[in-house]
This record gives structure tokens, sequence and C-alpha cells, in this order.
């Protein structure tokens, strides 16, 4: 599969890099935070890329673009983080035009999440495509391909059993705490950060562990108001962050932080201590685990938790592949009608040329002339001899680039990059 773009030479790539080969800390190097994403949409529009998509959750960050070399879209990201080209290419993957298709439809459907079915990336992908094409670099390509992903998570949400029961990140810290803490429900739980992970968390926590005790801190103080206030929880000031943990059982950590900010100097209990950091770059210092009282674990941790569920879920692996290849075989079908496009719709021009010339002729040389009923039936046979031509390119069993060159080559058409 090729693709149609505005810009000669360019090819659509997926460059990036995840849990599967890179540890949380590595991602870390590579996440990127709100302002970075624009920062890096801003830098690919001065340095000429038309279309181009930015994703970074706790588990990837991946960019999807067109460009003449993948090394373009590598270099923006290390450009806007702490990332470098070397680092890279020791974990990174990249793929091109029809391999760069079916990884976004895995990713957007779940298929390649950390825990399987897990379907918060979708909201992500959403987000980066508003994001885009805000910023003007979201071409009819690159948005259609997203809207067929969402349509496809959708589908395999509804149609099969792959995100049956709550395994997430979130799920999975929550299952984590209950399958290895005595007498949850008279702990005391704090839950630092209310982002999504955060408050997904927090709503799992309500709903499995029946708690009367957590405790939730914010940056911003309103956030965790809001969330509070929907589960009757408890809020505390910023300020009070070391005081609370140092009156809790377990500590969840979700921010957004770019650097650490719980270590151990944090910590003055000599109670155990549970610390789940739930971050991505990590928000907890690893100098934690010095302190004999306290068990750290990190998300990837957490992911390695399977039971019959997870187990169950697989069964369904195939069923969604086959959606996926039903809605990807549509998207494909559109670009190569967006492909061909351009040459029927001068072939079109061509024949009416040719029609209108002979109707001219036949004009002078026939006194009774009927001017409407040669105009229709000159305009019905133009139609029918494009559809011909057109349907031809639709067919599977034929090559649509020589077709192409053939049809342009027999009729001495231009070379046209109307679009559809």
């Amino acid at each position: 599969m090729t693709q149609n773009n505005n810009v000669k030479g360019t090819s659509f790539y997926a460059i990036g890099l995840s849990y599967k080969k890179a540890d949380a800390e590595v991602r870390g190097h590579f996440s990127l935070d709100d302002t970075s994403k624009v920062s890096v949409l801003q830098q690919a529009k001065s340095n000429g890329i038309e279309s181009l998509l930015v994703t970074s959750t706790c588990n990837r960050t991946e960019l999807y673009g067109f460009a003449q070399h993948p090394y373009q879209l590598i270099q923006l990201l290390c450009d806007n983080t702490k990332g470098t080209v070397e680092e890279f290419q020791k974990v990174a993957y990249i793929y091109k035009n029809s391999d760069a298709v079916s990884h976004i439809f895995k990713v957007g459907s779940g298929l390649d999440s950390q825990i399987l079915g897990d379907f918060e990336i979708i909201s992500q992908l959403k987000k980066s495509a508003r994001l885009s094409k805000s910023h003007q670099l979201l071409n009819p390509y690159l948005e259609r391909l997203v809207n067929a992903v969402i349509q496809a998570s959708k589908r395999i949400k509804t149609e099969t059993e792959i995100s049956s029961g709550a395994t997430s990140v979130s799920f999975a810290s929550v299952q984590y705490i209950m399958n290895n803490i005595a007498h949850v429900s008279d702990k005391n739980i704090l839950l630092f950060g209310t982002g999504k992970i955060g408050r997904n968390t927090c709503e799992n926590l309500v709903k499995h562990t029946k708690n009367k005790h957590i405790t939730l801190i914010n940056r911003t103080k309103d956030k965790a108001e809001a969330i509070a206030g929907k589960f009757n929880l408890i809020v505390k000031d910023y300020a009070n962050l070391q005081e609370e943990i140092n009156a809790s059982d377990i500590l969840i950590v979700a921010t957004g932080a770019q650097n650490p900010t719980v270590d151990k100097h944090c910590i003055q209990t000599s109670k155990p201590l549970l610390v789940l950091d739930l971050s991505i770059p990590k928000n907890v210092d690893n100098n934690v685990t010095e302190l004999d009282n306290v068990t750290l674990v990190h998300l990837d941790d957490l992911s390695q938790i399977t039971d019959k569920t997870l187990e169950r879920r697989k069964q369904h692996i195939p069923l969604a592949e086959a959606i996926i290849e039903t809605i990807k075989s549509d998207f494909n079908a559109w670009l190569a009608t967006r492909k061909f496009a351009p040459t029927i719709k001068a072939l079109k021009h061509k024949l009416s040329d040719f029609a209108s010339a002979e109707l001219e002729t036949q004009r002078k040389k026939m006194n009774d002339f009927n001017e409407v009923q040669a105009e229709v039936i000159s305009q019905n046979i133009v139609q029918k001899i494009t559809n011909h031509f057109a349907h031809h390119l639709k067919g599977d069993d034929i090559s649509t680039d020589d077709s192409l060159e053939l049809i342009k080559k027999v009729f001495q058409l231009e070379a046209t990059t109307d679009d559809v």
C-alpha cells in the first residue's frame, strides 16, 4: 500500500518506543507533556512536515507522520525530550506505510497495550488528532486513518470481550493492593495526583476496597476537590504531603511531574508503607527502597499481573484482528480511490472534450441537429466509459500504478494533483 500526499517523495511513518523494549526510566526520557507536544508540532511545521500525530502515555511515546526519512521524526522527538538518538535506536521501532497503518490499528484497538484490552490509549489518539488539527497538521489521510482506528476500537469493544472486566493499570494497582495488604478497608490510603490514571485508580479503590480512609492531594487543590466530592473523600493541601505520607499505610503516586516528587526524605515513619508509582517519568525516587519499612512497586511491575480474566481475553484476539482487517480494507479502498481520482477526473475532462468537438462537427453538418438529445447521449457515454475505468482500477487483481500509467499514456493526460 502506498499513500497519496502532497509532498513528493514522502512516506507515512510510525516511530516510537513502548514498554515492550523500553523500561520506565527510558520511557521517561522520551515522555512528552502537553507543552512539549505543542513544541514538536510547531517545529514540525517550520520543518515543512505536512501532517503529524504525537502521542505520549505512561506506556509509549509515538509520532505518526509524513516524512522523506524517518530520521526527521526521530529528530523532532529527541529535540523536545531528554532522550538522545543513540538511546532511541536501542529501544525504538520504525514502521513505514502499510506497516505503520497496521501498527496504529493495533495500538488504538488495545492489542498492543501493556495490559491486553486496555483502551485508554484511544482517548489519547483522539486528543492528539484534535491538537494536530488545531495546528493544521492533520491532512485527509491521517484524519481518515484516525477515524478508522476509532471505529475499529468501538467495534472491538462492543463485539468482543477483549476488554471484559476492569483490567487496566488503575485496576491492576488496586488488585495488587487487595492481594498483598490484609484488612485493606482499615488502612490509610493516600492518592497523590489526580490525572486520568489517578482518577481511575480512585474510582477502583472506592469500588473494590470499601475503604473510608482515602485522602487526595494534588498540586491544584480544586481538581482534587472535584474528584473527592464525587466519592466523598478527604482532600489535603499539597503543603501537607509529607505529613500525610507519614500517616499512610499505602501511598499511590500518579502525578505528571517530570522529576521525582517523593524520595526517602519524605518518609519519616517506621511502620510498613506500600508505595505504588503509576507515573511516567517515575515520580518516586528509588532511594525509598533504602528504607526497610518501604515496599516500592512501579507500574511496569503491575502489568505482570495475569489472571483468568486476561487469559480469557486472549481468546478474543482473532476476532479483534478480523474486525481490524475489515476496517483497514475499507481504509485502503478509500486510499486507492483517492489515488486514482485525479486521473479519472482528467480522463472525464478529456472524453468531454472529445464529445464537445464531435458535437460541434455534427452541428455544422446537420440541419435538424437535436442539441438536447445529443448532449444527453454524449454525457451518458462519457460517464459510462469513466465508470468502467474507475471500476477496473478498484479491482483487487490489477496493478493500480500500471493501469494509471497506461490510461495517462493512451489518453495523453496531463499530470494532476487534484484532491478528492
